[in-house]
């Protein structure tokens, strides 16, 4: 008994010591600045979800001055935001592809943790990808420029449609959007073949991977080849005018990642020789397209302004990142979509 009242005796001088210790602790400062605008049910949200770190909300006005004592940042930031934020340990960036930020010397060789939404973007460009090889497949490109004529053309004056059934799709980087690619690719019936550095497991939506290595090897089965791998050293003008003699005679070019995976010259001289059918690009290198460029003038050519990324259901996917980073970074626990900064993705 004697022991047991002391035991309660020193928990009662120590449980409000520690509690004083624990109320005593610094809270972790993130700093949230140009990701758009947040409701007020989603600012109170961030904050309720970690109540043990102070989220502060800045202009982008007021946020070198906030970032000078922050622990995190989320938003994409400048190099004098980086230089300014001394006491960083985690940057979360708005897009898919890191390379722009990883020109910042000061973050790419640092320990600061950069996270991503290499997989929430995932969706929209999919979809998007699928749409541009829709209306190119179908001709739609050709048939919506009547409706300014108001002409009702013969199937004879613009070729047959092509269906996607029994057709092979070549998958350029098979991430977060080349995944999601290939599911809608295989749900139209096509073989579909993936190109990757990394080991992928199994999946019933891919019939094959190779190695960038081997990309020559599986370009002249395609019958298209879409591109969502990200631009790193390895990539940059992945395709010029080699790889795209090596695709099959009539295959249709889709690139909805970044335009300096191509080379823009050599893809107009292999659409205007007629080697290649058509292009969907929602990506050009430079963006934007200047007038005047050849893609501008060729036929079976859609260019969209990189909108692949752009949906009504990208916010709810994007708050969630936020959040469930915000709660792992106040908990210490790992990040989601963490890039590795030296092979840039």
């Amino acid at each position: 008994m004697k022991l047991i009242s002391r035991c309660t005796f020193l928990a009662g001088l120590l449980l409000p010591a520690l509690a004083l210790a624990q109320t005593a602790l610094p809270a972790k400062k993130v700093v949230v600045t140009g990701i758009g605008r947040l409701s007020e049910n989603e600012i109170r949200e961030l904050r309720q979800a970690a109540p043990n770190v102070n989220v502060v909300f800045a202009s982008r006005d007021d946020a070198m001055k906030e970032i000078a004592d922050a622990d995190a940042l989320i938003g994409t930031p400048t190099r004098e935001q980086i230089l300014a934020g001394k006491k960083l340990k985690w940057v979360q960036i708005n897009s898919a592809g890191a390379e722009n930020v990883l020109t910042i010397p000061e973050l790419k060789n640092s320990p600061i943790v950069l996270t991503n939404m290499k997989i929430v973007q995932g969706i929209e460009i999919a979809d998007h990808a699928l749409a541009l090889l829709l209306a190119l497949s179908r001709r739609l490109d050709i048939t919506m420029a009547n409706k300014a004529t108001e002409t009702w053309p013969s199937l004879a004056n613009y070729g047959p449609p092509l269906e996607l059934q029994g057709k092979t799709a070549v998958v350029v980087g098979v991430g977060g959007i080349g995944t999601q690619i290939a599911i809608r690719a295989k749900a139209f019936g096509m073989t579909v073949i993936g190109v990757d550095p990394k080991d992928m497991p199994y999946t019933p939506f891919l019939d094959r991977t190779v190695w960038p290595d081997r990309l020559e090897t599986v370009l002249p089965e395609a019958d298209v080849v879409f591109i969502s791998a990200p631009h790193t050293g390895r990539t940059n003008k992945m395709l010029q005018a080699p790889q795209f003699a090596k695709m099959k005679k009539g295959a249709i070019f889709i690139c909805v990642s970044r335009g300096k995976i191509y080379d823009a010259m050599a893809l107009s001289e292999a659409l205007k020789s007629g080697h290649l059918a058509a292009a969907g690009l929602d990506v050009t290198d430079p963006e934007p397209l200047p007038k005047g460029h050849p893609l501008w003038k060729q036929d079976r050519v859609i260019i969209t302004p990189h909108i692949a990324g752009r949906s009504d259901g990208e916010g709810p996917r994007y708050f969630e990142i936020y959040k469930d980073n915000l709660i792992r970074f106040a908990r210490g626990e790992p990040l989601r979509h963490q890039v590795d900064k030296q092979a840039g993705y």
